[in-house]
């Protein structure tokens, strides 16, 4: 065919989930990283939300993802095409992330360590349907007071091994070692299945 160039290297799509609590900072994780302007269902909080919305340690948050966030990175050198799906935070929400789980092979799921416990839905929710993913703890003010093994423990995770790193959402060098973690954690597990 004339113009298509048939040493072109085929790119596999992966989808991953960028999941979390609310306010965590999965909009700015996808931002930070998006190759493409990224898909925002944001909307403005408003006073419907009052009783509903816990603002506690985040009064300064003024919108929220109502359906999911999109966007993508290509990895030339792995031949590699990475289609991340933001989960929207709110439990009102959390309807959709059987949805969106169709088709991912893996996530991040984002905790706050300044409101750990609402962290708890999203580990439980992927741990239950057996999804591999890595937990990034978001660095808010460039600062973690607690180690990864302190997190570790906090969590509570049903396997020991999942990876705990420290992140800054707003940062694309984070943002990207956090994405190869989670690679390098569904290759291991494939290469762990394959057969002999």
């Amino acid at each position: 065919m004339p113009g298509y160039d048939t040493d072109a290297q085929e790119e596999s799509p992966v989808k991953i989930l960028i999941a979390g609590g609310f306010g965590v900072g999965k909009t700015t994780l996808v931002e930070a990283i998006s190759e493409i302007e990224p898909l925002r269902t944001e909307e403005r909080l408003t006073a419907a939300g009052i009783g509903v919305d816990d603002l506690d340690g985040i009064e300064s948050k003024t919108a929220t993802t109502v359906a999911m966030d999109f966007g993508r990175i290509t990895l030339t050198d792995a031949g590699v095409v990475l289609y991340l799906f933001g989960t929207p935070g709110q439990e009102r929400f959390w309807f959709m992330w059987d949805d969106l789980l169709a088709g991912a092979l893996g996530a991040i799921v984002l905790v706050d360590t300044r409101r750990l416990d609402r962290s708890f839905p999203a580990v439980d929710f992927f741990e239950n349907r057996g999804l591999p993913f890595v937990i990034g703890a978001n660095c808010f003010d460039g600062e973690q007071p607690y180690t990864a093994e302190q997190i570790k423990a906090a969590l509570h995770l049903s396997d020991p091994e999942t990876p705990i790193l420290m992140l800054d959402a707003r940062s694309r060098a984070d943002v990207r070692a956090a994405l190869l973690s989670l690679l390098d954690l569904l290759i291991a597990g494939a290469e762990a299945t394959a057969p002999v």
